[in-house]
């Protein structure tokens, strides 16, 4: 790297440094002086509050780098450009004979550098923390109550009920419908409340411990190998893969899964939301190709015309960062909806706007 090339990409660290912090300060800022009295809801005081605050928008600002990851590398990229221009930087290298290709090739590379962080963090962080990012402003520690939907275990079992507190990882009004086997016929357990014990190595936990539960006995002679009695009205249902986060997360918590665990759920045949599921998987593999297709896209703009206003340019360049994302969206909808494949819709954009940006690319004045 030549000393121009080490000048340019401290430039776009620098203007991304400065692009992220500002747009996240303005969020939180927003954000927390509308929602205020909510961090105060279930707080104890001044620093109580303060404490909720500080690790909400922690977390939100992680989630917040990683949706905006690509829009701040091409605002990055589009300030250090026009910084170079508004200060006549560009013109004496390109005089000495430095192609504007060879010029942008420095941020070219600080681009992929920050689209590479962006994937690294959400791959490795987002889903670590994804139950803290599920979190309301107003139940800092899990105590409210949320609902519950059904799920079926591997074998055959079928979970429900009313409410669950996740502090306490206690579901209310529990139902269990146990499938048919060689042992018994389909069964029916109805509990006041049953709590999840993590596995963790003992006899009684990957599983549900029953309470105040009818029927209060079941002959042992009938009952599944799945279920153990303690007491009466008291029983341990084991379970493969449902857990307390399975009956209880948000419909859409695979945003916040790894790319790993999207190709896991993919191949289960009982997932839901099969389509939305696909449609997020190969936008996980598209991500750093439309990354890098924005930043070059947005670069064309501006050094296409170089004797246009650098405001006018920059406009132009927010307004195409808008219809591409637009179209991203458009897209996504169309798979979420079934309207077209999954693939198509990761990589539609991709095709759409490709080779525009090749074209664009190569029209540059150099």
């Amino acid at each position: 790297m030549t000393i121009l090339d080490r000048m340019l990409m401290a430039a776009f660290f620098r203007a991304y440094a400065i692009c992220l912090l500002s747009t996240l300060s303005l969020y939180v800022i927003v954000d927390m002086f509308t929602n205020l009295d909510d961090f105060a809801v279930k707080a104890n005081g001044s620093l109580d509050v303060l404490k909720n605050i500080g690790n909400y928008y922690f977390y939100r600002s992680i989630q917040y780098f990683d949706r905006l990851c690509e829009a701040i590398a091409l605002l990055g990229a589009m300030f250090t450009i026009a910084w170079m221009q508004r200060n006549n930087e560009l013109l004496p290298v390109l005089s000495a004979g430095v192609s504007t290709h060879r010029v942008l090739r420095p941020i070219l590379m600080g681009s992929v550098i920050v689209l590479s962080l962006g994937l690294a963090m959400q791959e490795l962080v987002i889903p670590r923390i994804a139950n803290k990012l599920m979190t309301d402003r107003d139940d800092p520690d899990g105590e409210k109550e949320v609902s519950v939907h059904g799920a079926y275990d591997p074998d055959g079992v079928h979970i429900e009920g009313a409410v669950a507190l996740r502090k306490e990882l206690v579901i209310r009004q529990f139902y269990a419908t146990l499938p048919e086997s060689t042992k018994s016929n389909m069964m029916h357990l109805t509990a006041a409340s049953a709590k999840y014990v993590p596995a963790n190595g003992e006899v009684l936990s990957g599983g549900w411990l029953l309470s105040n539960t009818t029927p209060p006995e079941i002959d042992k002679e009938f009952r599944p190998d799945n279920l153990v009695t303690l007491f009466p009205g008291k029983y341990f249902l084991r379970t493969r893969d449902i857990d307390f986060d399975t009956v209880t997360r948000h419909p859409k918590w695979y945003v916040y899964a790894s790319t790993t665990k999207l190709y896991e759920l993919l191949n289960k045949s009982d997932s839901p939301r099969q389509a939305s599921i696909a449609v997020m998987f190969h936008m996980r593999l598209s991500r750093m190709i439309i990354g890098m297709l924005l930043v070059i896209l947005g670069l064309s703009i501006i050094l296409r015309d170089q004797s246009r206003h650098v405001f006018i340019s920059a406009g132009l360049c927010l307004i195409m960062c808008g219809v591409f994302f637009g179209t991203i969206f458009f897209c996504k909808f169309l798979g979420d909806s079934d309207y077209i494949s999954p693939a198509l819709a990761a990589w539609g954009p991709v095709l759409i706007f490709g080779s525009y940006t090749f074209a664009q690319y190569d029209a540059i004045h150099t």
